[in-house]
């Protein structure tokens, strides 16, 4: 319920600092605005490998104890980097095995970040030497709240070089044991691609070519390859966690994350921080509910705990085809944002704008003309002043849902690999439209992993089941036995962990449970459309389209087009306590917004307790000892909410009345506390 994820005891308010790239003469001016805008944590040596080690055999500290002596002066927390995400000159020049391999198998020359091969024993060496040095230097301090391994682990992609051709046949295995276990997983006797002896294996760059649009011919192969390559960095990962555990075993340690990044599985590298902490930049043109939902995963994965904010941009970003600003309040809106949904920071790339390379045109407190009089620095030392005032409110605290949506990176990998049975099947935008429409109506949900415990919810919507992994399916019908909603959809129950078609029918081990058998699926193309009628509204059937028969399920609403006419589209089956839902087709907002609204509200999970217009967010924020309403105006108009219990303004301890009103200006937020008694808490009452 109540947790501090580090040591801290405010919500930490700053971001990237890089010094290094300044005469020494702008550090003060830059502790001054720093205290100007009430900047009190910085990130620090984030990209310093070259400087740290000039050569093989040497370090040199010496700017950076200059550097941290400065900011421990003027007061400053630190989460102290391991500056690992880019390798130095020198270690690729005497030792080219490091740099990374691409897709068509031409070597990579020095340059960029990203760019080291995860299972280059070089790079292992060296990169944990570095952090156990750092350790030993800086472990000391007293204000490093936290150490920073690398960064954005994964943006380089992939690679497929000798080093990890001959790590993957390791890692197959121990994993599968025998080669015939592997070629069975496989399903290398599809085009006479048997393997006789490890050694044979080799890259599915070669073996798996794709068919375009990342869609391949040995999915089997492709999805251990992703799987593997994810390890291989997590093992870099934990080297450098270790090395630094074994020095300063009480400083929490994070890297950070990227929200719905594809390349690495996030469900399991959480599990290796002490806290999760991410970096989250939206283009301008997001929807609300898609910044959310990022917040929402990386707290899942962090099973609930807060998590840290570590990097969004003050007020542009610079890789974008169309960099538009930020207007006037959606930075502060997005800070709160982020707190609202779990964040215990407000933290930013970077606090003085660079002068060359790809980022010189990405936002930062201080921009390139060097002082406080500009709109970006007045609104960062506006939410600064606020966020001190806050002071230790709402830090720690977490978030109750009992609807929750399932996903699963090996479920997206398997999915975007597959070749079939629509290029414009994606697994995460099935994901989205269920998210969006309980983001909609303000109900609390979390999003939970396969391995997760599922009794906590009472609903759980899993669009795009279509990898069941081992034991799913029966604590899916222990859940739905006891009382649970489940909710899933077309292209769900049809492979094992393996991405092998499990035979008998579709939707394979969730075939009871649902209670319906799944023929065949009618992809339809761009634009075209089947339509269904449900409690009296008229919805599109989109994308796939299910043709099913109906075991034991109800049918609820039938297909009204083509030779499928008068199949059923939408079924829900009774099985023990609870139900299970099974959604043919993809349809369109109107319908996802009834569906949760019903199901949500059939299972007793009501939403946040105001009345509000369309386009303000609600969330709750509790701990033992009190509730935290945040109110949310996305729009560009003055929006009017009514709340339905007592509160007080959280800023001014101005009371609010049960059935009273607040005004929220164009893109403004209000947060509201309530102590916490029992069956009395903002957003839980009744549910």
């Amino acid at each position: 319920m109540y947790e501090k994820v580090w040591n801290q005891t405010k919500i930490a308010f700053g971001g990237d600092y890089n010094p290094e790239q300044w005469p020494e003469e702008v550090w003060d001016e830059d502790m001054r605005l720093f205290r100007l805008a009430h900047v009190d944590t910085v990130t620090l040596n984030v990209f310093s490998w070259a400087s740290l080690q000039p050569s093989e055999d040497t370090y040199d500290f010496a700017k950076l104890d200059k550097i941290m002596e400065c900011v421990t002066k003027n007061g400053l927390k630190v989460v102290l980097a391991t500056s690992t995400g880019a390798h130095p000159a020198w270690m690729a020049r005497k030792y080219p095995e490091i740099l990374m391999t691409d897709y068509n198998g031409m070597k990579r020359k020095f340059g960029g970040r990203h760019n080291s091969c995860p299972n280059s024993f070089v790079y292992r060496k060296y990169s944990s030497r570095l952090a156990a040095k750092l350790a030993e230097r800086y472990g000391h301090y007293k204000n490093i709240v936290a150490w920073h391994i690398s960064n954005e682990y994964g943006g380089g992609g992939e690679c497929y070089c000798e080093n990890c051709e001959k790590a993957f046949r390791k890692w197959l295995e121990k994993k599968y044991g025998t080669i015939s276990e592997l070629n069975r997983v496989w399903n290398t006797s599809f085009w006479g691609h048997t393997f006789y002896d490890w050694d044979e294996i080799v890259l599915p760059n070669v073996l798996s070519e794709q068919f375009g649009d990342g869609r391949t011919m040995f999915q089997g192969i492709s999805l251990d390859y992703r799987r593997f390559h994810s390890d291989s960095l997590l093992e870099c990962y934990i080297l450098e966690y270790d090395a630094i555990k074994a020095i300063t075993p009480d400083i929490p340690i994070t890297t950070n994350l990227m929200g719905f990044f594809t390349g690495l599985d996030y469900g399991k590298w959480a599990k290796h921080m002490d806290f999760v902490s991410w970096d989250n930049y939206p283009s301008n043109d997001m929807l609300p509910a898609e910044i959310a939902m990022g917040h929402e995963i990386m707290r899942g994965v962090g099973s609930g705990r807060p998590f840290i904010l570590m990097e969004q941009t003050p007020s542009v970003t610079n890789w974008l085809p169309y960099n538009a600003l930020k207007r006037p309040g959606v930075m502060r809106l997005w800070s709160y944002q982020a707190i609202a949904h779990g964040s215990d920071s407000v933290m930013f790339f970077q606090m003085r704008r660079s002068i060359g390379a790809c980022e010189k045109y990405h936002g930062a407190l201080i921009d390139h003309a060097g002082h406080e009089h500009t709109r970006v620095f007045r609104e960062m030392a506006e939410l600064g002043a606020e966020l001190a005032a806050l002071g230790g409110e709402v830090i720690g605290s977490r978030i109750e849902a009992r609807a929750a949506v399932l996903f699963d990176w090996d479920n997206w990998w398997a999915v975007e690999y597959s070749a079939g049975p629509s290029c414009m099947l994606h697994y995460l935008d099935e994901a989205r439209n269920y998210y969006k429409a309980l983001f909609a109506q303000n109900i609390p949900v979390d999003i939970i992993g396969c391995s997760d415990d599922f009794s906590k919810y009472s609903v759980i919507f899993a669009p795009i089941l279509y990898m069941v992994k081992p034991g799913v399916d029966t604590r899916l019908c222990e859940f739905v036995k006891a009382g649970g909603r489940f909710v899933t959809t077309y292209f769900s129950g049809y492979v094992d962990e393996h991405d092998l078609v499990v035979t008998g029918g579709y939707p394979g081990k969730l075939r009871e449970l649902l209670g319906i058998w799944v023929e065949e699926s009618d992809a339809l193309p761009e634009g075209a459309s089947n339509h269904f009628t449900w409690e009296g509204c008229r919805y599109e059937a989109r994308l796939l389209c299910d043709l099913l028969h109906l075991e034991g399920a109800e049918a609820l609403a039938f297909y009204e087009e083509d030779f499928y006419a008068d199949m059923p589209v939408l079924t829900r089956n009774t099985y023990g306590s609870g139900s299970a839902w099974y959604v043919a087709a993809q349809s369109e907002e109107a319908f996802y917004e009834k569906l949760t609204e019903k199901i949500c509200a059939d299972a007793g999970v009501r939403p946040v307790p105001v009345i509000a217009p369309r386009g303000v967010e609600a969330t709750v924020r509790t701990r033992e000892d009190a509730a935290y309403l945040f109110l949310l105006n996305h729009t560009m108009q003055e929006q009017t909410v009514f709340v339905r219990e007592d509160a007080t303004v959280l800023s001014d301890g101005t009371p609010v009345a049960a059935g009273s009103s607040i005004t929220l200006p164009k893109y403004g937020v209000a947060i509201l506390k309530q102590p916490r008694q029992a069956n009395n808490v903002i957003g839980l009452s009744g549910i």
